[in-house]
C-alpha cells in the first residue's frame, strides 16, 4: 500500500506538471500577435511621409490602442500595380502570416490599364490567400472619369465582385473618409499632399479611423 501511495503521488505530480506545461504552451500561443500583411502600393507604403506617419504604422497603433495584439507588416511598394502585387504575393504570405490586406489598383487606373487585366491580377492574389486559408480585407478605389464611364464602371465593380466571390471583407474606397467631407476644397488642401494623389499625415489619420473597425473585424476572423 505504501508503494502504491508513493506511485500515485508521483503520477499525480507528473499529471500536474503536464497540465501546467500545456497551459503555459497554450498561453504563449495565444499571446502571440496576429500577423497581418498589407500588400499594396504607395498608399500602403506611406509615400511622402515620415515612417511613423504612414498608413501601416498609424493603423497598427490604432489597433493596439483598442486592445488588438497585432503585427502589421508593410508590404507596400510605391508605383506598384496589381501585376506587381501578384508577383509578390507568394513571398509576402510567409507561413507566419495570419491575414491579408490588399490595397492595389490605383496605378493601374492612372496608367489606363484594362480593368479586366487588373481584375485578373487581384483574382490571383485573392486565390493565393484562399489557398492558405487566410482571411482578406480588400480595399478598393473609385476610378476617375478620365477614361470614360465604361472604364469607371468596370474598374469600380471589380472590388465588390471579387470580395463577394472570395468571401473577403470589403472597404470600397481607400479615400472614403476624405471624399465624405463636406468641403472638398478644404479636404484636398488639409488632408492631401501637394501631388493631389497621396494623403497627408492628417489624411492618413482620418482614413485609419474609418477603416480601422474593418481591420479589427479581419483580425477577429483569424482562427
Amino acid at each position: 500500500m505504501r508503494a502504491l501511495s508513493v506511485s500515485f503521488r508521483y503520477g499525480a505530480k507528473l499529471l500536474s506538471l503536464k497540465a501546467i506545461t500545456t497551459f503555459l504552451l497554450v498561453s504563449v500561443a495565444h499571446a502571440q500577435p496576429v500577423v497581418v500583411a498589407a500588400l499594396g502600393d504607395s498608399l500602403t507604403a506611406g509615400y511622402g511621409l515620415p515612417q511613423d506617419e504612414g498608413f501601416v504604422p498609424v493603423l497598427e497603433t490604432w489597433l493596439e490602442e483598442r486592445g488588438a495584439e497585432v503585427d502589421l507588416r508593410n508590404a507596400g511598394v510605391s508605383g506598384d500595380t496589381t501585376a506587381g502585387g501578384l508577383s509578390r504575393v507568394d513571398w509576402t504570405l510567409t507561413d507566419d502570416v495570419d491575414a491579408l490586406i490588399v490595397e492595389l489598383g490605383g496605378n493601374d487606373m492612372l496608367r489606363g490599364i484594362d480593368p479586366a487585366t487588373s481584375r485578373g491580377n487581384l483574382d490571383g492574389i485573392l486565390a493565393a490567400a484562399e489557398a492558405k486559408g487566410l482571411p482578406v480585407l480588400l480595399v478598393g478605389l473609385s476610378a476617375s472619369g478620365n477614361f470614360g464611364p465604361e472604364y469607371k464602371a468596370a474598374f469600380d465593380a471589380m472590388y465588390p465582385e471579387l470580395a463577394g466571390q472570395y468571401g473577403a471583407l470589403l472597404y470600397p474606397d481607400f479615400f472614403a473618409a476624405l471624399t465624405a467631407l463636406e468641403d472638398q476644397a478644404a479636404a484636398r488642401r488639409e488632408h492631401m499632399q501637394g501631388d493631389g494623389i497621396h494623403p497627408s499625415a492628417s489624411g492618413v489619420r482620418l482614413i485609419v479611423e474609418d477603416i480601422g473597425p474593418q481591420v479589427m473585424e479581419l483580425i477577429e476572423q483569424v482562427e
